[in-house]
């Protein structure tokens, strides 16, 4: 594994011609839902490039941008143990260099859900990932649904801007008792941690209804919001949207998928998934 900090130093790698690259972009701190992504592109690809940035363009004021939770030397390791030729590694400055000033920003879906109460993070988002797909030059990049928002958002991005990239979706990781994996997990004390599993309740809670015949959004909505608030836990938004387009249908359908995000004690978290199972 080789490990990689200049941008001029990534830029100018050479790989064999017709390899395919795979490529994982991360914020470090990793757990099984990163190393599930890395094992996707080491499934698929001939090369696999992992990047570690905490980016500051994504945090707003007053979020944990200093205490991100950070772990090189564990993060290293875990990615040499799975295999990974690369990881590239930039600091804020080669990122964001003195005079900085251009930015990108997909309209109308960067300004709900998670944008509505996060003002500025997808522009902060898409313009590192944007940035990152043209210095690495992947092939396919790897990505959780847990961030479904980003990951749509992000798709239609690399559509408009006629990049060669294609995002690939993998599957939410949870811990046994359903919770999603997360960096931010690490924030929850041990009465927190049981509390944060009122959002995986509440998203099986609606596919059960569902199943019972509870087609309306705005009920199955209702629903899981009083199931998460009774916990404690205070809910940003629950909303029903359409896979495709993220827009909000009124009623349930096969590509209907609930995505949450609730506050338990000052860790905001999310998660989300189909409610009608495939």
């Amino acid at each position: 594994m080789k490990l990689i900090n200049t941008l001029a130093e990534m830029q100018a790698l050479k790989h064999p011609e017709g390899f395919k690259i795979g490529f994982v972009p991360t914020m470090g701190y990793l757990h099984e839902g990163h190393l599930s992504l890395v094992d996707a592109s080491k499934k698929d690809c001939d090369l696999t490039i992992v990047s570690i940035f905490v980016n500051p363009a994504q945090f707003g004021e007053n979020e944990d941008l200093d205490s991100y939770p950070r772990d090189m030397e564990r993060d290293l390791s875990l990615l040499k143990a799975r295999g990974v030729d690369y990881v590239f590694f930039p600091d804020a400055q080669m990122m964001y260099p003195n005079g900085y000033r251009t930015w990108v920003e997909v309209e109308g879906l960067s300004d709900i859900l998670c944008g509505a109460s996060r003002k500025g993070h997808f522009r902060g988002v898409c313009t590192v990932v944007l940035k990152l797909v043209n210095i690495v030059k992947p092939h396919f990049m790897y990505m959780g649904d847990k961030d479904y928002q980003q990951q749509s958002i992000l798709r239609i991005m690399l559509k408009d801007l006629n990049l060669d990239t294609t995002i690939v979706g993998c599957p939410i990781v949870r811990e046994q008792d359903g919770l999603a994996k997360s960096s931010r997990n690490v924030y929850l004390d041990p009465n927190n941690r049981q509390i944060a599993l009122c959002l995986y309740r509440a998203l099986i809670q609606a596919q059960k209804e569902v199943r019972s015949g509870i087609l309306v959004a705005e009920t199955l909505a209702e629903h899981a919001a009083a199931l998460i608030e009774s916990t404690g836990a205070r809910v940003d938004y629950v909303k029903i949207i359409d896979s495709r387009d993220l827009n909000f249908p009124n009623e349930v359908n096969e590509h209907s998928r609930m995505v949450i995000a609730a506050y338990v004690g000052k860790t905001r978290l999310i998660d989300n998934m189909l409610l009608v199972s495939p």
